[in-house]
């Protein structure tokens, strides 16, 4: 974490990758407009919250400010799409929308890195924190997957689509079944997947290009959004591999 005013907006002039910056509430000064104006252009999350949130985050001197600071880098979904194409590569991404549990967002990182996905892609707001559990969860997987994090999933998928990138969601209110369905997932493709409370936004669900669900028997009928991510990644490796 980075304490005070100052720190935290000479790091954001620095470049430096904040997940979360928190305010205390009613200051207003230049330099709070500033810290502001940075993290806003940077997709950087604010909040303004009582004395008491910043006294339970830390207990040294932290001045009505405090920041979370990413231990990885992000990395710009327009430059990671063009130079896989300029590499001769066949775009494989996954979205996440809302997916808020850090170790569910871990467990899906590392089993989206074994089954050859290229990136990941999460909205600046919403999202679960990069820390150490979500690292640790993901065996090491966060430091090598490229994440891109992006201010709006909707104008995102928009750009994908009209890159030549196929989007198929995941979700069970869809009526085709993941692997009974005759889709062609040997191309561009981005997958995805929705939240643990609600599943896909609406607005995003009717922008994919293909909605699939995972088939089910069980009495349950409700899958972790980590396990539904693997089968769903799983059937894109499979067909990639066998038209290999």
């Amino acid at each position: 974490m980075l304490f005070g005013l100052r720190p935290i907006l000479e790091a954001l002039n620095a470049g430096r990758t904040l997940e979360k910056i928190f305010l205390l509430r009613g200051t207003k000064n230049s330099l709070v407009g500033d810290i502001s104006t940075l993290a806003r252009t940077a997709g950087i999350q604010v909040q303004q919250v009582p004395v008491e949130k910043l006294d339970g985050l830390t207990r040294k001197n932290h001045q009505g400010a405090v920041a979370f600071v990413s231990p990885i880098d992000y990395a710009p979904l327009d430059n990671l799409l063009s130079g896989l194409f300029e590499e001769g590569k066949v775009p494989f991404l996954l979205l996440l929308d809302r997916i808020t549990d850090v170790r569910n967002f871990g467990a899906i990182a590392r089993t989206a890195e074994c089954l050859g996905v290229q990136a990941l892609v999460v909205p600046s707001h919403g999202a679960a924190q990069i820390n150490g559990d979500a690292l640790k969860t993901s065996a090491g997987a966060l430091n090598i997957l490229p994440v891109c994090r992006e201010a709006n999933l909707q104008e995102t998928i928009r750009f994908l689509q009209q890159s030549g990138v196929t989007v198929v969601a995941c979700s069970e209110k869809a009526t085709e079944a993941v692997g009974a369905a005759e889709v062609d997932f040997s191309g561009p493709v981005a997958v995805l997947m929705g939240s643990e409370e609600d599943g896909i936004a609406p607005e995003l669900l009717r922008l994919a290009d293909v909605r699939l669900k995972v088939p089910m028997t069980g009495q349950i009928q409700s899958l972790n959004v980590s396990v539904a991510a693997g089968i769903m990644l799983f059937e894109v490796a499979r067909q990639r591999v066998a038209s290999e």
